[in-house]
């Protein structure tokens, strides 16, 4: 079952498998405005599975730790490995704009303006869906990831995240794999 929050719909066609070390609660009793207590199973790790290509991202095994930093808000610690062998990383925070739309969150980078960081989908255990669309003038900037707890994700959870991105107006085959092939010096 894969929890669409943009919409607060659920579909019943990939199950949701959750994790002992974080507190959980049926996703059927799920009330997009209590969202503070989903942050908090949002914190960790996130692998980056996929995403649409950016000027900013160039590396292999990129990942995504978010921590808890107050209510509302999360820290944010992205790293990935360049070709030369470097890791490049970053650290912000995200937070809710506004907590009538409290999976849309507002994410900065070191004195960076915010930009829109909205969790389309996820089961905090295994898949989360990030979306960000920015108008600069008469440029219009899309940002999407797919991200993991795990290296991998079934192909079955693609399909579905690839057709919430594509029910929003996103063209999903422009989506790029993240290698993780040769990640152990990023991943420890």
């Amino acid at each position: 079952m894969l929890l669409n929050l943009a919409s607060n719909k659920t579909s019943a066609t990939t199950p949701l498998h959750y994790s002992t070390v974080i507190p959980t609660f049926p996703i059927r009793t799920f009330s997009i405005g209590v969202f503070s207590v989903c942050l908090l199973q949002y914190i960790g790790k996130w692998y980056e599975i996929q995403k649409l290509p950016t000027n900013f991202q160039k590396g292999e095994c990129g990942t995504a730790t978010y921590s808890p930093k107050s209510p509302g808000v999360i820290g944010v610690f992205n790293r990935e490995l360049l070709k030369d062998g470097t890791i490049n990383s970053i650290a912000g925070s995200a937070k809710v704009k506004n907590p009538e739309e409290p999976a849309k969150l507002e994410v900065s980078f070191n004195g960076t303006p915010p930009g829109p960081y909205w969790v389309l989908s996820t089961d905090y255990q295994g898949h989360s869906l990030v979306y960000g669309c920015q108008e600069f003038g008469v440029f219009r900037g899309e940002l999407a990831w797919i991200l993991s707890r795990e290296p991998t994700l079934p192909d079955e959870t693609l399909e579905e995240l690839h057709s919430i991105l594509n029910a929003a107006g996103v063209d999903a085959s422009k989506m790029v794999e993240t290698p993780h092939h040769k990640c152990c010096i990023v991943h420890l």
